[in-house]
């Protein structure tokens, strides 16, 4: 039974401003996804990779990832309009042999093999899982800019990829979740709209989400920090 890492890549990256989405932004040399298939394709724990990107950017994507001769097969697939239509249609290409999905990010590209592993092991187990780190902030209710309440901290995780299902309760999600016109803002949304319990492990605050300008100078931090290690230990 295989295990299928599904990375959408489709959105603009508004947030970044300029014409250039933020997935295809070079991170010393290479875009952002690349280093994160490196990852995918380097763990253990996952058979094949597709990738979810718009379809004017199939043909610069796939320049991208020809000279990096990955081990395991990477297949781009065309994404949507959101993010929830880009995982579907990668959904609908997967292999008959799926037994687990592993979502994440484009723009993640530090987490850890470990990690990887992890949240599999759990979707095996329980079905449904993600990595999530706890809220250092205080986080209050607010509406029309005005608090309305305070939420205990200790009862707020901060989501993170890569999550982790078993195929079929993910499939049967999206389809509930297509048949009544609901949007999640990531998959466990709409797993728990299918009304299954989803297990929370704890990720890690270096699985940062590379979203804005101010993100990068961290990014190539850790990248020197990476690099460093692999020359410690050659």
């Amino acid at each position: 039974m295989g295990i299928l890492a599904i990375i959408p890549a489709a959105g603009s990256g508004l947030r970044m401003g300029g014409v250039t989405p933020k997935q295809f932004l070079s991170l010393e040399g290479v875009p952002i996804f690349v280093h994160t298939l490196r990852k995918f394709a380097a763990s253990e724990a996952i058979d094949e990779i597709f990738m979810g990107v718009r379809p004017e950017d199939m043909e610069r994507a796939a320049k991208e990832i020809a000279p990096e001769r990955f081990s395991k097969n990477v297949r781009l697939v065309a994404g949507g309009a959101s993010r929830q239509e880009t995982v579907a249609r990668c959904l609908n290409e997967a292999p008959a042999d799926t037994e687990v999905v592993v979502v994440h990010d484009a723009v993640r590209p530090f987490v850890e093999l470990a990690l990887i592993r992890q949240v599999v092991d759990a979707a095996r187990q329980d079905g449904a899982a993600i990595l999530a780190i706890p809220s250092v902030d205080t986080v209050k209710k607010v509406e029309r800019q005005i608090i309305t309440g305070t939420i205990r901290r200790e009862l707020i995780v901060l989501a993170q990829t890569p999550q982790a299902f078993h195929y079929s309760l993910l499939r049967r999600a999206f389809d509930r979740a297509l048949a009544e016109g609901f949007y999640g803002t990531d998959e466990s949304s709409l797993v728990e709209h299918e009304g299954h319990d989803v297990r929370v492990l704890m990720g890690s605050d270096r699985n940062i989400k590379i979203t804005k300008p101010s993100d990068l100078p961290l990014a190539r931090l850790y990248i020197a920090q990476e690099r460093e290690q692999v020359r410690q230990g050659a």
